[in-house]
């Protein structure tokens, strides 16, 4: 008789340490593209981690050599037999895993992407919507909609937002493949690990978040956002208020004197 491992097949994994959090998304067989059920166990699994004060720190990787290739096109393109050729699902698919990134965004724990291979289309919107993000040295990068008629709009927003204009508009109009070394050149990630070591450098850079006042980050983590949306003045001018505020919590209060009298802090998340 032989007894064989149950296979989790949920589209997306969780495990928590420490006060860290890891999410894997679990789809493969199917490159890990984004399906309805995938974007929809990401923004519920996000929603709970913003209300859980016990986490620090999230890390999103994926299972298998793939990180994720996108949306799942053989999913969207079922729906071109709809009476309306598919124009409502498509916009509700678009706005339900565009309104997952945000979540990433806004979500007051910092959130650090591992790639060891590929992420593409989506997938690299995904990376880039991650506060850090690691690469293994074989992890691939690109936004290659232009080769099949679909230039990667929403993709394009993260980017943006991530690397500089002439990088974002060479991978979104030639569509081709980035190296993690370019990757790192262009800052769509942060760290380049030895092949199979990226997660273990994400533990080690989500262990040191950890180690943080969870309130100041998240505090800094809103701010950082925030400003960049503004003119020069108006950041100025709210990134003063911000620090007003920051410094009359209890962490600061005891972060600072730690520092005086030369002893570790401890935190209290007020």
């Amino acid at each position: 008789m032989s007894i064989h491992a149950a296979v989790n097949t949920s589209p997306l994994l969780r495990s928590d340490s420490g006060g860290i959090v890891t999410l894997t998304l679990n789809r493969p067989a199917a490159r890990n593209a984004l399906s309805e059920a995938l974007i929809d166990a990401l923004t519920g699994e996000l929603d709970r981690i913003a209300a859980d004060p016990q986490v620090r720190a999230v890390i999103l990787t994926g299972s298998g050599p793939v990180f994720s290739s996108g949306h799942d096109l053989k999913e969207m393109t079922a729906r071109r037999s709809d009476p309306d050729r598919g124009r409502a699902y498509f916009a509700a698919i678009m706005a339900r895993c565009s309104a997952m990134m945000e979540r990433v965004v806004r979500l007051p724990q910092p959130v650090i992407a591992v790639v060891e291979g590929i992420a593409t289309a989506a997938g690299c919107q995904l990376v880039a919507s991650c506060d850090l993000a690691v690469a293994g040295g074989a992890a691939r990068f690109s936004t290659p909609g232009v080769h099949i008629g679909l230039f990667c709009s929403t993709p394009m927003v993260a980017l943006s937002r991530n690397v500089g204009r002439k990088h974002a508009m060479e991978m979104l109009l030639l569509g081709e493949t980035v190296a993690a070394e370019d990757a790192l050149r262009m800052g769509l990630v942060n760290r380049i690990a030895p092949q199979g070591e990226a997660m273990a450098e994400a533990g080690r850079m989500a262990a040191l978040i950890a180690a943080k006042s969870p309130l100041t980050l998240k505090i800094g983590k809103r701010a950082f956002y925030e400003q960049l949306e503004m003119g020069l003045s108006d950041a100025y001018r709210h990134a003063c208020e911000v620090m007003v505020e920051n410094m009359l919590a209890r962490d600061a209060e005891e972060g600072i004197g730690a520092f005086i009298d030369k002893r570790e802090p401890r935190w209290e998340g007020r």
